[in-house]
């Protein structure tokens, strides 16, 4: 049978062969026509060998990427025939790879179409190489990647495993190509639960992509499940990449989503949105990003009602007061003071109170030092309250800013 089809191939060599005698063929073309002719003459085993010689002449940029191309187009020829013959395997990685560092951008159609016919790791490797090389602004390729990343995707949730090291050329290609379109492709493909060794590849093709990553993390935020809300908060919020604005809209962004789903309980979305909310105003309070201040407000009487119905344990309410404290905001010192109010109020009432928040919230005022405060402050003194919550009102009274 292999005799067969090398008998078939040389049938083939025999009606391509050109002749160089019949052409008037310009100097440089004639070298070409030289590679061209030692190749065809070769061996299947020995045409890779060709490619690598001529990449090798001291003249090789004068013809080198027309000669990839037209081994390119003699394995598309041939690839029904030979498509699992090693040597054939050799030989299309070869000049594939040849291809995309002459940076040949005529063999893209033929790349594309070898791609298709080839399914084995070295050759698909190779074609996703030269393709994040040569398939800049080309949007037939770009398409191509990104339905092929998304086709893997799909297949993987499905439990099909991929072919990871043609998985992993093609997330490369397209963080080369660097395409704003392929940014939601690799953000599903960061998210897909594939094997950590793969998140960093991913995330090197997300950096790469051109345009405004921030934009692009914030509608994946707005517009996306919880899931991907959670790791595009993740991805944009801790990365140093950003400015500190940067990372604090994107905080903003995740706060007023969660604050705004009005999730049930029972919703299975509800512990991911409130998982973000807290995630959130840890980031928001980190940064002193004083923009959110009313969305800190509005998630501060979120967890007090939450905590108040043993909803939430005390360390959140802790968090929200923390997060009131870095606003700087007329509004933020409103809020607490009401709070502070409340609270005096029931210690006088029945003499219950919780130490702990208590402190949080004088603490705050005083840090804020707002004179909002100052009566609430003061009403302190009249109360049987201890030593050290006395001894904080007084500190916060005097850091009042009249």
């Amino acid at each position: 049978m292999r005799k067969l089809i090398f008998l078939l191939i040389f049938v083939h060599i025999l009606t391509f062969s050109p002749d160089i005698n019949a052409q008037g063929v310009h100097p440089s073309e004639s070298i070409l026509v030289s590679y061209e002719r030692n190749f065809i003459r070769a061996s299947l085993p020995a045409k890779s060998g060709i490619l690598v010689d001529a990449a090798r002449d001291e003249r090789s940029g004068e013809f080198i990427g027309a000669l990839y191309e037209f081994a390119l187009q003699f394995v598309l020829d041939n690839a029904q025939f030979l498509r699992d013959d090693p040597d054939m395997i050799l030989l299309v990685s070869t000049a594939a790879r040849g291809a995309g560092t002459a940076e040949n951008r005529a063999s893209v159609s033929s790349l594309l179409r070898l791609f298709d016919i080839f399914t084995d790791s070295q050759s698909r490797v190779e074609i996703l190489g030269a393709l994040g090389t040569l398939g800049r602004d080309n949007p037939l390729v770009i398409s191509s990647l990104n339905n092929f990343v998304v086709n893997q995707n799909s297949a993987f949730r499905a439990g099909t495993v991929p072919d990871y090291p043609v998985l992993r050329a093609a997330i490369a290609a397209l963080g080369s190509l660097g395409d704003n379109t392929s940014f939601s492709v690799l953000f599903s493909t960061l998210i897909a639960a594939y094997p950590q060794t793969l998140t960093q590849d991913i995330l090197r093709a997300l950096e790469a992509i051109q345009g405004n990553h921030k934009d692009f993390l914030t509608g994946v935020i707005r517009n996306n499940p919880f899931p991907e809300k959670a790791a595009a908060f993740r991805i944009g919020a801790y990365n140093e990449s950003f400015s500190p604005a940067e990372r604090g809209e994107i905080a903003q962004t995740a706060l007023e989503v969660s604050l705004n789903a009005n999730l049930s309980e029972w919703s299975a979305e509800f512990p991911a949105a409130a998982s973000l909310r807290y995630d959130a105003i840890a980031v928001i309070t980190r940064l002193r990003w004083t923009p959110a201040s009313a969305l800190a407000i509005r998630n501060f009487y979120r967890v007090q009602s939450d905590f108040m119905n043993n909803a939430v344990p005390r360390d959140r309410l802790i968090e929200a007061i923390n997060c009131l404290e870095v606003m700087s905001t007329a509004e933020a010192a409103q809020a607490l003071a009401l709070q502070l109010a409340y609270k005096n109020s029931q210690t006088e009432r029945n003499g219950e109170y919780d130490e702990v928040i208590l402190l949080a919230i004088i603490n705050a005022l005083g840090e804020l030092g707002d004179k909002a405060a100052f009566d609430h402050l003061l009403y302190i003194s009249y109360l049987n309250y201890p030593d050290r919550i006395q001894a904080s009102a007084r500190e916060a009274l005097n850091r009042l800013q009249w």
